[in-house]
């Protein structure tokens, strides 16, 4: 991930941030026509709806969509399994939530969306997801299915060239929290303490469906 991007990123502070929104409008090559930092401003002041329907393929090949989570609420993470810091400090962070949590952990749902389906294929998702967490979800799909998710969160990514003819993919890392309805509520921005999260989701577990 760019320097630049996270240092957009690092703005919003340790704090969950509530946000309304709706889609951002991207082309076919996993770029967004939105800018890292204006989605920020989007999902800081509330600007537009987040979220929205999916239905995309699980580690294991299966077909998944947003309505067989009623019920839980979902943390649900944007990246990569080739990015070599952030996804997996973050992804660590989510995992230690469900821990602390205790058995009301099992009333979040933990949701790793891939911006890099080229690579992150199903058979792969299921060698890197059970690294964080027994519970987490990977999922990945078609470029353009992964596109209308991401511009329904607010996520941007793009595809960078390396010099080895390799690539890798700057993104933002937001970790949204969803309520039992599928709700947007909020989001976590990196270097959000576990203890942090804890205390945001906790309450929330007391709180029916919209």
């Amino acid at each position: 991930m760019s320097r630049n991007i996270l240092r957009v990123i690092a703005c919003a502070g340790a704090g969950l941030w509530l946000t309304l929104a709706s889609a951002l409008a991207g082309d076919a090559l996993g770029q967004s026509t939105r800018s890292a930092a204006e989605i920020m401003d989007i999902l800081m002041w509330n600007r537009e709806p987040v979220g929205g329907p999916f239905a995309l393929t699980d580690q294991a090949g299966h077909a998944r969509t947003d309505k067989e989570f009623r019920g839980k609420l979902m943390l649900i993470y944007f990246g990569f399994t080739y990015c070599p810091d952030v996804c997996p400090t973050d992804l660590q962070a989510i995992a230690l939530v469900l821990d602390k949590l205790g058995p009301d952990g099992d009333q979040v749902q933990p949701i790793f969306i891939t911006v890099d389906p080229e690579r992150d294929t199903a058979a792969h998702l299921a060698e890197y997801v059970p690294l964080f967490h027994p519970r987490l979800i990977g999922l990945t799909g078609s470029s353009e299915a992964i596109r209308q998710m991401a511009d329904a969160y607010k996520v941007y990514y793009a595809r960078v060239p390396l010099k080895d003819g390799d690539y890798t993919v700057d993104h933002t890392a937001y970790i949204y929290l969803m309520d039992r309805a599928g709700n947007y509520l909020g989001f976590f921005p990196p270097g959000t303490s576990a203890d942090r999260m804890v205390e945001i989701i906790r309450p929330r577990l007391a709180e029916p469906a919209r």
